[in-house]
């Protein structure tokens, strides 16, 4: 019977790790937030070790014993390889040399002794939105994911599955550079993504893009604002969505050229692959409802879609989104386990 063996999820992150438990029928078994420190920045052994934690805890919170694990479905934050290989580059939340190349998926297999199946993080949150959206007709739809954080991650789910791509670099969609018209102002300085590029998605809407451009051009079209009084950069970052949230013209500002630039990149996936959802993801969405729906009203307005596309198109959030990750890479173990066979 399929209801008598289960797969796990652990999603791997700068600080925390949290997992989840999934039925064989497709029902999570954890219903809260279960998170533990995941020591990536002790170096691979120290995290890997704390993955296996993650994981043991999210199974005795759903009362399942190691031996009713069939897979068990990782994700982490990228760059990093299809197979779970970290960029040889290194990564923002894998600073310690050791990481370089590091196959992580390979390395919890070995530790746990099970298989694993790896998505990145924003993938995985991907497959989870679509999951939770379409529920068992999910094989039937499509859809892009945009998730707003430090940067801008995103993924691509066809017919039910992620596209991961030849090199596990598909969905990088915060990399993709947008029109500017009607997004910048006259005058306003192009954003330069750490990238590289100049004008990407990510180079607007992320975290790193309202300190390094967005807040400082626009303090300097409000010399009188309260932000001026805050020193460190990254404190006064953090306090734009806060007060925007709150309606302060200024921020709010700021985020109606973040919610432009979603728009303005859901207008070329939407050329590209025509999906029927489209999820936005990350801090601005977890505000209060009237924030969250003037954001995806503008975000909205610049997608601009042909009639035949707005009749049927949907744009919502990532639901759960604390959760999506790992209920995400539970999610993709199980059509590990159940796609060789068919079930």
């Amino acid at each position: 019977m399929r209801e008598s063996w289960f797969v796990a999820g652990v999603d791997c992150g700068g600080t925390k790790d949290a997992g989840t438990v999934l039925r064989a029928d497709g029902t999570f078994l954890v219903d809260r937030l279960i998170e533990s420190p995941s020591r990536v920045l002790e170096g691979p052994a120290a995290a890997v070790a704390a993955l296996e934690e993650a994981m043991d805890a999210a199974l005795e919170e759903a009362g399942v014993t190691r031996e009713q694990v069939r897979a068990v479905g990782l994700d982490t934050p990228g760059p990093a390889s299809a197979t779970g290989v970290i960029s040889r580059r290194g990564a923002t939340n894998f600073s310690d040399p050791e990481w370089r190349g590091f196959d992580v998926r390979t390395a919890l297999e070995d530790r746990i002794g099970l298989p694993v199946a790896y998505t990145n993080d924003a993938n995985a949150a991907a497959l989870y939105a679509h999951h939770a959206h379409f529920g068992p007709a999910g094989s039937l739809y499509s859809s892009v994911s945009a998730i707003i954080g430090t940067g801008l991650g995103g993924g691509l789910v066809e017919s039910g599955k992620v596209i991961p791509g030849r090199s596990g670099m598909a969905g990088e969609i915060g990399h993709v550079q947008i029109p500017l018209d009607g997004i910048l102002e006259d005058g306003q300085p192009v954003p330069r993504c750490n990238c590289g590029l100049a004008g990407d998605a990510e180079s607007l809407a992320s975290l790193t893009g309202i300190r390094k451009s967005l807040l400082p051009y626009w303090l300097t079209r409000y010399p009188d604002h309260p932000l001026h009084e805050i020193e460190d950069e990254a404190k006064r970052a953090y306090q734009v969505r806060t007060l925007a949230e709150a309606g302060d013209e200024m921020c709010r500002r700021i985020f109606e050229q973040q919610a432009k630039a979603l728009g303005a990149l859901f207008h070329i996936a939407s050329n590209f692959t025509d999906p029927t959802a489209y999820f936005v993801g990350g801090g601005v969405v977890e505000t209060a409802p009237e924030f969250r729906t003037w954001f995806l009203d503008r975000v909205t307005e610049r997608m601009d879609l042909r009639e035949e596309q707005a009749e049927v198109a949907v744009v919502a959030t990532v639901p759960d989104l604390d959760m999506a990750g790992g209920r995400g890479a539970a999610l993709a173990a199980l059509a590990s386990v159940v796609a060789p066979s068919g079930g």
